[in-house]
């Protein structure tokens, strides 16, 4: 039984001079998705690490009682970059970068539909990472000391009015995520048309990755979500400089009116970013577990179910700002219900590897620890999302440990994943399994000593975003544990870094196919050419490479 056709004789690779002009400009230049793609992850990486230092500081501001590490202001300015770096400009790039290298591969195509939106998508993205980050030089305004935002990124009213907010920093804040989210936007809309009109002929939605259905869906969930913070940011602008008061309080606007505006995309950008994980996720548990995914229709529909409902849970952010009673029922309700087809899909990974034959790589480490700490994470959102138990607990240190649980214990985790099974495919080249089970296992220690405390802390009442707090409040023990936690987290980065760059250079050469896996991409060479299939695949299966190389498997039947 044959299920894919793909080319077996590969072109040699043609060895030239190196020329760094030459090189530098392929790159400055190029609309292969694949090397779009690598700059997103690249670029992330690098605002990953940045975010991590200033956590850092943060933490180590709040070590002991009555510290002064750093001053007020200069705390909230690391507080505002360290949470907007990490939604905007490390989450949201890390997405853009595994759909732009990986679904072309996956569908059977030589490049995504639009490659000069592509292009532009990455590269606007960019300038308005580095404009917020611009904020350190001009951010004082002309003839005044650079300064950061510090209205928090969630950049709450009327902390943004010009009366609040001191020189330009704010300013700087709105035009660098509006413009970065330009990029998103163009990203999402080239992944919805490059899966829906150019996948190989064979692939119909019924056999498409599991990957693909994920970013398929969460591109639409980008392209939906994200108007609304652009539009509030442009009503920000006209606040600023136009005096249009949307939502200055003093002179008959609605502070409230932002949080409407923020959290219709807020809450929605909480599952953007954590369906690249899940994308992950369907990738990696069955193909190290040995078995087909359990319950695919299943899976596919609770996609389609979290990405449609939580697009009506945004005000659960909001219970206290006194809404009606009514509507905290409703959003209530709603959190509730966006926990069911979560709840499937974790039901349905810990069904594929029940039974399954397991290999405990470094990938599926990180896919085992994603579901411990998301699981965690969910019940503490239900927990959240009861409006009587969030008005005793918001803005509470429980909160802060709730998102982390669900952003770094998921999403990071989830793209560690990632990012280690699909390296061979990118470099060629295995990476060391020692180095990476010791930054897997430091990063769960260091992870979980920093956040798990954070939920005492929070039962005893300390609020976030202070900068120091007394002595004889009961924090003092949590605060020191979440803190011990960051070295670990900091050691683990250091391995990872360090496995990744070595690894690329003297790893092991990994082959076309080292996992044994069975999707498109591993039917082309490590890493893939420019054009990426000599001949386009014909496909007749969900799981075309397993099928061609086990034709045994009986199995094979269920994936039609």
């Amino acid at each position: 039984m044959a299920t894919i056709d793909y080319p077996l004789d590969r072109p040699r690779a043609v060895e030239k001079e190196f020329s760094f002009s030459e090189t530098l400009y392929k790159w400055v230049a190029t609309v292969d998705h694949k090397r779009l793609g690598l700059m997103y992850i690249v670029s992330s990486i690098i605002f990953f690490v940045i975010a991590g230092l200033e956590a850092t500081v943060i933490r180590t501001q709040l070590i002991f009682p009555n510290l002064h590490v750093v001053d007020p202001d200069t705390y909230n300015r690391l507080f505002t970059m360290h949470g907007t770096t990490m939604v905007f400009l490390v989450g949201m790039p890390f997405i853009a970068g595994f759909a732009n290298y990986l679904v072309p591969l996956m569908i059977g195509a030589r490049d995504m539909a639009f490659p000069r939106l592509n292009a532009f998508g990455f590269w606007i993205f960019l300038f308005g990472g580095l404009l917020l980050y611009f904020s350190y030089i001009g951010g004082g305004g002309l003839g005044g000391s650079g300064s950061a935002p510090d209205v928090g990124w969630f950049a709450y009213a009327p902390l943004t009015e010009r009366a609040f907010s001191r020189g330009h920093a704010t300013d700087y804040w709105i035009l660098g995520i509006l413009v970065s989210g330009i990029g998103s936007i163009a990203s999402a809309i080239n992944v919805i048309v490059t899966t829906i009109s150019m996948r190989c002929p064979g692939m119909t939605l019924t056999k498409m990755p599991m990957f693909v259905w994920t970013m398929l869906v969460d591109s639409w969930l980008i392209v939906i979500a994200l108007p609304p913070l652009t539009a509030a940011q442009i009503m920000l602008l006209l606040d600023r400089y136009l005096g249009a008061n949307f939502f200055n309080t003093q002179k008959g606007g609605s502070a409230v009116l932002w949080q409407h505006f923020f959290w219709i995309f807020g809450h929605p950008e909480v599952y953007i970013l954590i369906f690249l994980a899940f994308a992950c996720l369907n990738e990696v548990v069955p193909v190290f577990s040995r078995k087909p995914i359990f319950g695919r229709q299943a899976m596919v529909g609770a996609l389609v179910a979290i990405g449609f409902i939580s697009l009506g849970v945004w005000a659960h952010h909001m219970f206290s700002v006194g809404m009606t009673s009514w509507s905290n029922t409703f959003f209530a309700a709603s959190t509730v219900l966006v926990g069911v087809p979560t709840g499937i899909k974790i039901f349905n990974w810990t069904a594929t590897m029940y039974g399954g034959k397991l290999r405990m790589t470094v990938p599926m480490l990180f896919c085992c620890a994603f579901l411990l700490q998301f699981l965690c994470a969910g019940l503490t959102g239900i927990m959240l999302g009861m409006a009587p138990f969030d008005w005793q607990l918001t803005d509470s240190y429980f909160v802060v440990a709730h998102f982390h649980y669900t952003l770094a214990g998921g999403l990071v985790f989830g793209i560690f994943a990632g990012l280690y099974y699909w390296y061979p495919k990118v470099t060629g080249r295995m990476f060391n399994e020692k180095w990476g089970k010791w930054h897997f296992w430091l990063f769960v220690i260091g992870f979980n000593l920093t956040f798990l405390p954070q939920h005492m802390a929070g039962f005893l009442g300390m609020p976030r975003r202070i900068y120091t707090y007394p002595a004889g409040r009961g924090w003092e023990l949590w605060n020191f544990l979440s803190s011990c936690g960051v070295p670990f987290q900091l050691a683990a980065i250091l391995f990872f870094a360090v496995n990744f760059v070595y690894s690329a250079r003297k790893g092991e050469p990994a082959g076309d196919d080292p996992w044994d896996a069975w999707t498109l991409e591993w039917a082309t060479t490590s890493p893939p050419p420019e054009y990426n299939f000599e001949k386009l695949p014909v496909v007749r299966s969900s799981r075309p490479l397993w099928d061609l190389k086990h034709p045994q498997d009986p199995d094979w039947k269920y994936n039609q």
